[in-house]
């Protein structure tokens, strides 16, 4: 098993490059089983979970290719062999899960495994399920299993939302694209996820409004038809690489970023002392002069601090001068990387879905496992403002989310090496 070792040797300077979003493909990657004709997708990034989705969408009977070393991803559901996603693939992912809503909503009908993925918390799938029932769909739960029915097609309805739910917006929106009639998303999520999904849904030939905000509206058509869509920025790797300065200085510029992907990210910068201004290829970040100050955060859905950037805020305070409360609102069991931080020399009480950390002057390089996608990262960064050598292990989980991330920190100045498990 691969592991990554970090050395902190002082500043960073240049420029890193932002690839499209996770999150944001995998969610348009399973558009394609919506229609028939080709779907295309642009700055698609190249991690692993991506040849997941695709190795998921080809047992289904999808054509997937990849192009332009992986950044390109054309993909045709035209003759699909398959209505079920099986669970040795399903398993290895939970955005799995975003093939039901469309291939209900075009054929009628869907078995799909319940879905893993990381170690986070339990995430449930039945405000998807809730959903797609509210546009007339017939569910049953069986041997770890949804099988799905709609034989007259879905319906338009109106989804209240108890809880905020990115995932479920997803599925719903999809499958509400082919509904007969009107369907209305209330306490819709608004991440910009959510909108890029719905931009590309109507190149496709969806009709919809109100995309985020809190209250999503699409009117039901016949058909969709092909479309050529770019993957948005995306702003968990933008905010991871923001921190690599503000954590051991120096000036990065992080290219194809936008300041409104992570705006409450962004305050809270400012509020530590760090520099970010917009420029004409991206964000500038640096830190001001002195040690980072502590501050107060609290994760919530878009607009506000988001969760997936947690673990990697918590290892910029870990040195911050003062105590910092980190408040976890959206998963439970998402502070597993602390007592991987505390051997580096951190200072860390957690009660519950509450950290407080306590500013050290520097952290102390040690060996270190990766709990999942997002702790993972936070350990790198903690690495290169540490003294002496940083050995991350357990680092498959990286690859999950951030493509190439040895070299965009390696030609900044950072030094960082892959090593391979024997």
């Amino acid at each position: 098993m691969d592991s990554i070792i970090v050395t902190g040797n002082g500043p960073l300077k240049g420029q890193i490059p932002i690839a499209g979003a996770k999150n944001a493909c995998l969610t348009l990657m399973p558009a394609t089983l919506l229609s028939d004709e080709p779907l295309t997708l642009t700055n698609a990034p190249r991690l692993s979970d991506i040849k997941t989705m695709s190795a998921l969408l080809e047992s289904l009977g999808a054509e997937v290719s990849q192009l332009q070393d992986g950044k390109v991803l054309v993909m045709s559901s035209h003759a699909l062999s398959s209505h079920v996603a099986d669970y040795d693939i399903v398993r290895k992912m939970r955005a799995s899960i975003l093939v039901l809503g469309p291939m209900l909503a075009r054929d009628g009908h869907a078995v799909v495994s319940l879905p893993g993925g990381c170690a986070i918390g339990a995430r449930p799938v039945d405000l998807h399920l809730r959903a797609l029932e509210a546009m007339g769909a017939e569910l049953e739960l069986k041997e770890g299993y949804v099988h799905a029915k709609a034989p007259n097609g879905l319906k338009g309805g109106t989804v209240d939302f108890p809880l905020v739910s990115v995932g479920a917006t997803e599925n719903a929106l999809m499958a509400a694209t082919l509904a007969k009639g009107t369907t209305v998303l209330k306490n819709a999520a608004r991440e910009p996820e959510i909108v890029d999904l719905a931009d590309c849904l109507r190149r496709m030939g969806a009709q919809i409004e109100g995309d985020g905000t809190g209250t999503i509206t699409i009117q039901g058509v016949d058909r969709l038809g092909g479309a050529t869509h770019p993957v948005v920025a995306d702003r968990i790797e933008l905010g991871t690489y923001m921190l690599a300065p503000a954590i051991c200085g120096g000036e990065v510029e992080c290219l194809g970023g936008r300041i409104n992907l992570v705006g409450a990210f962004c305050e809270k910068l400012d509020a530590a002392g760090i520099d970010v201004s917009e420029t004409d290829k991206g964000i500038k970040v640096s830190r001001k002069n002195g040690r980072v100050k502590s501050v107060d955060v609290t994760t919530e859905p878009f607009p506000g601090f988001p969760t997936d950037l947690q673990a990697q805020m918590m290892a910029l305070m870990c040195t911050a001068d003062g105590t910092s409360v980190l408040e976890e609102k959206i998963f439970e069991n998402r502070f597993m990387h602390a007592p991987e931080l505390m051997r580096m020399g951190a200072h860390i009480d957690v009660h519950g879905g509450t950290a407080t950390v306590t500013g050290v002057e520097r952290l102390k390089g040690a060996p270190v496992m990766a709990t999942d996608l997002r702790a993972s990262v936070s350990l790198i960064l903690a690495g290169l403002a540490a003294e002496g050598e940083t050995i991350v292990n357990r680092v498959y989980h990286l690859d999950r989310g951030y493509e190439s991330v040895e070299e965009k920190l390696g030609n900044v100045g950072a030094r960082i090496e892959r090593v391979s498990g024997q």
